[in-house]
């Protein structure tokens, strides 16, 4: 009896260790390929005065990884979540919010090269495509050397019917608006990282969306390829 207590007890520590939460800043993956974000920071060295100051669009990058930190903040700074019922980083008309950010990643510590789909709820990404996937959004992108270089690049699109179906055709004004917001907001963050990135408008539609398998009725709005200087 005695020794099937002792045998209890340390079956009991091993769950209890092998149980124990994941160390943050660690993603959580799962069998279907999804990586639970480190938690974003609210407050930085970084004034938002000094953001603005230093803000340019760039177009060079240093071939160091980014980190999971990095790509934390930049997601949130996106369109990450500010508040319990659902309102975000970037104002949207209505907050119907129809926006969608997609990660490509090419050169991320603790990512693998892939596409990825950003969760903003539950501040995750789900893979979507494997492999490095920017060259092929190069070509897309008129071959602008900044897409292939960058350790990773965002591509911000958005489903209009989201939107008009509250406010008509004039939605898609709100919409083009919404995008501008979000793309100063990484602009922004990225300057307080210390990285660069550069919005880019120039695409084949078509190209872009088979890259990142979207839907009909999602449309690819804009490209922010994103790393240090």
């Amino acid at each position: 009896m005695i020794k099937i207590f002792m045998w209890l007890g340390v079956s009991l520590l091993l769950i209890l260790a092998t149980g124990c939460a994941a160390p943050q800043n660690i993603p959580v993956v799962g069998d279907d390929s999804i990586f639970v974000l480190p938690t974003p920071l609210h407050e930085s060295k970084t004034s938002v005065e000094e953001a603005l100051q230093a803000r340019r669009s760039v177009r060079e990058y240093s071939f160091e990884p980014l980190t999971l930190n990095d790509v934390s903040q930049l997601l949130w700074a996106a369109q990450g979540f500010t508040h319990p019922d659902g309102l975000r980083t970037a104002p949207s008309a209505g907050a119907l919010y129809p926006l969608d950010i997609y990660l490509l990643v090419g050169n991320v510590t603790g990512i693998p090269a892939g596409i990825y789909h950003y969760q903003p709820r539950e501040h995750k990404l789900i893979q979507i495509n494997t492999g490095d996937k920017r060259q092929d959004l190069y070509e897309a992108a008129l071959q602008q050397s900044s897409v292939k270089d960058a350790p990773i690049v965002f591509v911000m699109s958005a489903v209009y019917e989201r939107t008009t179906g509250k406010y008509g055709q004039r939605g898609i004004r709100y919409v083009h608006m919404e995008v501008g917001h979000a793309a100063q907001n990484v602009y922004l963050q990225a300057e307080s990282l210390g990285l660069g990135t550069v919005f880019i408008g120039a695409f084949y539609d078509d190209e872009v969306k088979g890259i990142l398998r979207l839907s009909e009725e999602e449309i690819p709005l804009g490209i922010m390829p994103i790393g240090r200087k």
